[in-house]
């Protein structure tokens, strides 16, 4: 019999009405992944055109921020989740930004996250860290009761210097503080899996953002900053893991995940 498999898709389209506009509907129809995680939507569902608030083939939810045109998450599945629960940590101050969404799929349950940037004068670090925080212990409370997890999206935190291609000039910019980066250590201290770092343990160059400026993209001047967290029990689940540069639309990239079910 043969085994069946999911693809999951996480994707920072960086405004999802720009994204349309740059191909986003057409990818969705020829990729068809059975679950796609967007972040930094940056619109309200009413604002969103029908066939893209509910794409053909797909059951659609979204958790937009309280103030327009920022932040907000989507999650689009072709068979429903069994719940869906957007504003999940309980803070309305960390709920505030539309950065959570958290779906039931029976095998496991998905949380959908875009993780706050510090700001170009870190100010916003402090938030990040508490909102990160935040979510790995929701996360770890539902792992204690027995649940397989896997946490996608846009971390932006670079966890090595293998992640990103240029380390030394980024020490003191968020993305890649001390602070930043031991949270992710923090992550993988508690048992959460990086899978794609764990398949590609000593490969450099494979990023999911780059700067738009200077050609960055094309030369590859990027940062692995947008990732996979998963229960050590999906490991041996997980039949691949890719990064998807080659798709624009954003200055991120797709990333995905194909588990056996």
């Amino acid at each position: 019999m043969k085994r069946r498999s999911l693809r999951l898709v996480s994707w920072n389209v960086n405004g999802l009405r720009s994204c349309v506009a740059k191909g986003f509907l057409e990818w969705l129809q020829t990729a068809r992944p059975g679950i796609v995680a967007l972040q930094e939507v940056r619109a309200l569902p009413e604002q969103l055109p029908p066939e893209v608030r509910v794409p053909e083939g797909y059951h659609a939810h979204w958790n937009p921020a309280a103030r327009k045109g920022y932040s907000g998450v989507g999650l689009l599945c072709r068979e429903e989740a069994l719940s869906v629960v957007p504003d999940g940590l309980g803070d309305p101050e960390l709920d505030a930004e539309g950065r959570m969404i958290v779906s039931d799929h029976g095998a496991f349950l998905l949380y959908n996250v875009y993780f706050p940037n510090g700001g170009r004068d870190l100010s916003r670090v402090p938030f990040k860290l508490e909102f990160s925080e935040a979510v790995l212990q929701h996360a770890q409370r539902r792992r204690a009761e027995g649940r397989s997890i896997i946490i996608c999206g846009d971390v932006n935190t670079a966890h090595q210097e293998i992640d990103l291609a240029r380390p030394k000039a980024n020490v003191r910019n968020t993305g890649f503080l001390p602070e930043e980066r031991a949270w992710v250590s923090r992550v993988l201290e508690h048992g959460w899996v990086d899978i794609f770092r764990v398949r590609h343990p000593a490969e450099g160059g494979h990023y999911t953002w780059w700067s738009n400026r200077a050609g960055a993209r094309q030369r590859n001047v990027g940062w692995r900053i947008d990732c996979f967290f998963i229960t050590p029990d999906l490991v041996e689940r997980v039949a691949e893991v890719r990064h998807h540069p080659g798709v624009v639309g954003s200055d991120h990239c797709p990333i995905e995940l194909v588990l056996a079910l």
